[in-house]
This record gives C-alpha cells, sequence and structure tokens, in this order.
C-alpha cells in the first residue's frame, strides 16, 4: 500500500485536503467518487506538497540501475510496457520509488508515452527520458534502453571508483583537522593554566601559542556559528546561475583538483552524448540533452552556446573549440570522428580515454597529498608540542 496526497470537495461545497493509502491514484479517485466527493486530483505523498512542487529527492543510482535490468529483461521477453510496469511496481521495495513508477503506470495507462510518465514525474535524470522517448519513436526500446543500462553501469562503476579514491585522503584530512583542533581548544588552554600558576618566565613562541589557544577557547562557539552560516550562505549562493557559476569557475582554476574535474566531466559528457547519438537521437537535441544533464555549470552553459552554434550549421568540433571548454585533445579527436561519421564511437574513446586519464591522475595526486598532509600534520603539532614543552625543558635545566 502507498500514501497518496489527496484534493475532494464534499457535497456542501468544502474543500478537504488528506492523505490516503491505497494501492494506486485510481483506486483512490475511484474509492472517494464512489462516496460522493468531488475528486479534483490525487498524487503520490512526497511528489506534491500542498497542491504545489515539493522537495523531491533522487532515487538511489543502484536501485535506478536494478530497475532498468529488470525492464530491459521484460521487455526482450515480448511483455507489454503495462504489464512490465505492473510485475516491477509490485516488485519494488523503495516505498518513495514505488509510488513514483505507480505514477508512471497510471499515465500510461491512461494513453501517456513511457518518456512522457517518466518525464512528468520531474525526479529522473533528463538523459533517460529522452532515451526512452528514442526508443519509442524508432520502434527499438529494448535496444535503446540497453544502451542506456550499459551507460549508468559504466558510470555508476566510474563514481564509485572515484568515491573509494577519495575515501584515505578524506579520513585523513579528518583526522588531521579533529587533532589541531582538540590541541589548540583544549591542551593549550591547560598549559595556559599551569604556567600560569607557576609564574615562570615563558619563552615568546610559547606566549603566542597560548594566547592564540586561550582565544580560541573563548570564541570557538562563535566560530563554529560563523563557518555554520557562511557554508549556508555558499549553498544558497550555489544554488543561483550567478553563484554555481562563479564556484565551478573557481573550482576549475584549483591546481591539480580542477583540471581533474574538468576531465571527469569531459569524460561523462562525451558518454551521455555517444548513448543518445546511438540511440537515434538528432545531434543538437542530443548536445542539449546531454549538456543539461551536466552538474558543472561551466560546461552546462558552454554546451548551450555550442547547440546554437550547431544549429546554425557550425560543425561540433568547431563549436566546442570556441568555447573553450573541452580539452584540445578531446576536441581533435570529435573532429576525427566527425570526419570519418563514427562521431558516437569516436565520443566513447574521448570517454574511455578521459576516464582512464583521470584515474590515473588522481592515483597521482593521492599519492602526492597523503605524504603532504602528513608532514603539515607533523609541522603543526609538533611546532604546537615544542611550544607548550620548550619552558619545561627550561624550567628543568636551571634546576640542575
Amino acid at each position: 500500500m502507498a500514501e497518496f496526497l489527496i484534493k475532494v470537495a464534499d457535497e456542501r461545497g468544502r474543500l478537504l485536503q488528506q492523505v490516503e493509502s491505497g494501492i494506486s491514484e485510481s483506486e483512490v479517485r475511484e474509492r472517494f467518487a464512489q462516496q460522493g466527493f468531488l475528486v479534483y486530483w490525487v498524487k503520490p505523498k512526497g511528489i506534491l506538497i500542498g497542491g504545489k512542487a515539493g522537495r523531491r529527492k533522487r532515487v538511489k543510482a543502484s536501485t535506478f540501475l536494478i530497475f532498468n535490468q529488470q525492464l530491459l529483461t521484460l521487455l526482450k521477453a515480448g511483455l507489454p510496457v503495462l504489464g512490465s510496469m505492473d510485475l516491477l511496481v509490485k516488485r519494488q521495495r523503495d516505498a518513495y520509488f514505488r509510488a513514483l513508477l505507480q505514477n508512471v503506470r497510471e499515465r500510461v495507462k491512461g494513453g501517456e508515452l513511457l518518456s512522457e510518465a517518466f518525464a512528468a514525474q520531474h525526479v529522473f535524470p533528463k538523459i533517460y527520458t529522452t532515451t526512452l522517448m528514442a526508443g519509442e519513436k524508432s520502434g527499438s526500446m529494448d535496444e535503446v534502453l540497453a544502451r542506456y543500462v550499459n551507460f549508468q553501469k559504466m558510470a555508476l562503476t566510474f563514481k564509485k571508483k572515484l568515491a573509494v579514491s577519495l575515501v584515505y585522503p578524506a579520513l585523513l584530512v579528518s583526522v588531521v583537522v579533529v587533532m589541531l583542533i582538540f590541541l589548540v581548544t583544549y591542551v593549550v588552554p591547560q598549559f595556559a593554566k599551569l604556567y600560569s600558576d607557576l609564574n615562570a618566565q615563558l619563552p615568546a613562541i610559547t606566549l603566542f601559542m597560548l594566547d592564540m589557544g586561550t582565544r580560541a577557547q573563548r570564541y570557538a562557539p562563535i566560530g563554529l556559528i560563523v563557518i555554520a552560516l557562511t557554508i549556508f550562505l555558499l549553498w544558497r549562493w550555489q544554488a543561483t546561475d550567478r553563484g554555481a557559476e562563479s564556484i565551478d569557475r573557481v573550482t576549475h582554476k584549483i591546481p591539480l583538483v580542477g583540471d581533474i574535474w574538468m576531465k571527469y566531466h569531459v569524460s561523462t559528457f562525451s558518454r551521455m552524448l555517444s548513448t543518445l547519438l546511438t540511440g537515434g537521437m538528432p545531434l543538437v537535441p542530443s548536445l542539449e540533452t546531454a549538456g543539461a544533464s551536466m552538474k558543472s555549470r561551466t560546461i552546462l552553459n558552454g554546451m548551450q552556446r555550442a547547440a546554437v552554434r550547431v544549429r546554425e550549421g557550425q560543425s561540433l568540433a568547431k563549436s566546442l573549440e570556441e568555447q573553450k571548454v573541452f580539452p584540445d585533445l578531446s576536441v581533435e579527436m570529435i573532429e576525427v570522428g566527425e570526419s570519418t561519421g563514427a562521431l558516437p564511437a569516436m565520443l566513447n574513446s574521448v570517454a574511455e580515454f578521459y576516464e582512464e586519464d583521470v584515474q590515473t591522475a588522481l592515483s597521482g595526486a593521492m599519492a602526492l597529498i597523503e605524504p603532504v598532509i602528513l608532514i603539515i600534520m607533523a609541522v603543526f603539532v609538533g611546532g604546537i608540542l615544542i611550544s607548550l614543552y620548550l619552558p619545561i625543558f627550561t624550567l628543568g635545566s636551571s634546576i640542575h
């Protein structure tokens, strides 16, 4: 049983809005209609709140991949789309995803295309709904869906490899930051109390460290509030077009990291575009769809401008070169693909080349970053401890 948000009017004309459990939208609608209510709309809970677009969450990538693999298997077995959706809705364990699929099923049952029904949820990637639309137009839904599943598998595998590569450095940085905060805000003030009781003459470096630790402990709550507020404001600013583009531009300029980040987006975009073109989509719509699916605002804006130039009759390679977004090597490979009529295959080669390049560059960066972090930790922690224990060594020598 799923939960649905329903808006009805009773016999006196009073509007009611409430959450009801049911098998499907049509079942809930029919049940209230039989009770004499005028049903305005029925929507899965979590999709719409109060009749307006509510906060939407994404479906897990792994869950979505399994669904598409099962859908592909059923379609290849000869089952119709509606029958396949019936089976998959019943077997779906994720309540939120099941509610979305129920809505998709009801829309398909009402006469909508599968691509239109998925697009109406405003949750699924545009490349997915566009791929489905290409399959519906060409009459080869199973072939197009198989290409998307392969794309999804490769993208998910690549993301997992990146995540695994970043686990140890992230853990190391977290430990260093926690250790430094503990030393400065707790250990240093304890030494400040000790030396205050001794009334000893302290070296300048010790006085500086004790003063910094005392101030850090005193203003720590204010500092945490300022940091939290800054992060919140940056997060809100990133939601705007100008903020997202500015942050993206700064990210791409970070030494070492920016280059890896750009190559990752280039590989993702190339594989998306190849998948859409192989599915039978024209170049301009494929370019617009792949560009709109990118998280990098720099690439998104660049692809929008490139799509305009391609629509005007310019080649894809020349349009990408004008945007100065793609690396020169990738543009040259795309130009070769265009001239030989093998653009989708060449785009796959571009994606594979830069995926391998990202893995190699990331491994090299991690091999460099890890010792740098350890050296920084040794310098800071060693400097703090030496400044704290230096007066003790001085007092010990004066006793002798």
